[in-house]
């Protein structure tokens, strides 16, 4: 068994890395122009979505052992509806999660910075928004379903994957690639959070370079992805008992 302190230190560095890993994609390398003739070499949304899963993946059998690697208030909450994870351990785990975020987000941020005509205002900072913070320009009610539902099926993945009926071993690879897929559907709509952690930490370093907007629309990067976790623990509860 592993103390607290250390499921949440393993907590914070896998969640730093979710965000450095999976936003720095987006920040460095998304749009990545070259040469005199401003050759193409940016990954685009499909190498951001499977940056983001990658992270994931990499930390799920480097810390799962430990903290269970949830990297993510929402999936905390969804395994603790699933009866999977202790509320005792629930609070610790987020805080840990949110510093996690801020931490990854600024060190990012300090990377960025070193390009000279880099700024946040002028080039972003993979931040989730809606309406004319959207990437597709998608309101607050796309948004909303978008994050609950990408969130619950990605709970049920979880849920099913971990599973000590699923075949052992394979839950990462299957979290990894289910992570990936949400972000190829969700990217257009709200930059994709299916993870309120992952929301807070870029948006409080922007906060501090005039992207206010970003503070004020997180709330419902939480609320939404908290509520398809929480409603994909429940139904995964009666989904996998047998009959």
């Amino acid at each position: 068994m592993y103390s607290i302190a250390k499921k949440c230190a393993a907590e914070f560095f896998g969640t730093a890395w979710l965000v450095f890993g999976g936003c720095g994609s987006a920040v460095l390398a998304a749009k990545f122009l070259n040469g005199a003739e401003q050759t193409n070499l940016g990954i685009g949304f499909v190498g951001v979505s499977l940056a983001f899963g990658l992270t994931v993946l990499t930390m799920a059998y480097a810390i799962g052992h430990i903290s269970g690697c949830h990297l993510n208030p929402a999936v905390s909450i969804g395994l603790m509806m699933g009866k999977r994870f202790s509320s005792t351990e629930l609070v610790p785990y987020i805080i840990a999660q949110v510093a996690g975020a801020i931490a990854g987000a600024a060190v990012l941020y300090v990377i960025a910075s070193g390009n000279a005509g880099w700024s946040i205002p002028k080039d972003g900072f993979a931040l989730n928004g809606y309406g004319e913070h959207s990437p597709g320009k998608y309101g607050i009610a796309s948004a909303f379903v978008a994050e609950a539902v990408l969130t619950f099926f990605f709970l049920l993945i979880i849920l099913g994957s971990t599973d000590k009926r699923a075949p052992a071993g394979f839950a990462p690879i299957a979290i990894g690639l289910g992570l990936t897929l949400i972000h190829l559907i969700g990217i257009p709509v709200t930059n994709l959070s299916v993870n309120p952690a992952r929301s807070t930490g870029p948006a409080v370093i922007a906060s501090a370079f005039g992207q206010g907007w970003a503070l004020a629309q997180l709330a419902i990067f939480w609320i939404a992805p908290i509520v398809g976790a929480a409603i994909a623990g429940i139904v995964y509860n009666w989904l996998g008992q047998e009959d």
